[in-house]
């Protein structure tokens, strides 16, 4: 068994929303409180969630984590 880890990033909007929910869906779980920082070339918020899932399967750096 190995744990995968992956960070959404977005900007402050239902798409970051619906990323994490997709996320959730498939099987990841929350890892952690979600963080929230200023954009200043934007002038928005950006939100970050950090997510993790456990698969049977070895890691190797061109798995694509996404589609796990």
């Amino acid at each position: 068994m190995t744990t995968i880890y992956r960070c959404i990033t977005e900007d402050d909007t239902a798409q970051f929303c619906h990323r994490v929910t997709e996320a959730l869906s498939r099987g990841w779980q929350l890892h952690g409180s979600p963080s929230m920082a200023f954009d200043p070339v934007k002038g928005i918020m950006r939100m970050g969630q950090a997510i993790t899932k456990d698969i049977h399967a070895e890691y190797h750096p061109d798995m694509k984590l996404g589609q796990q």
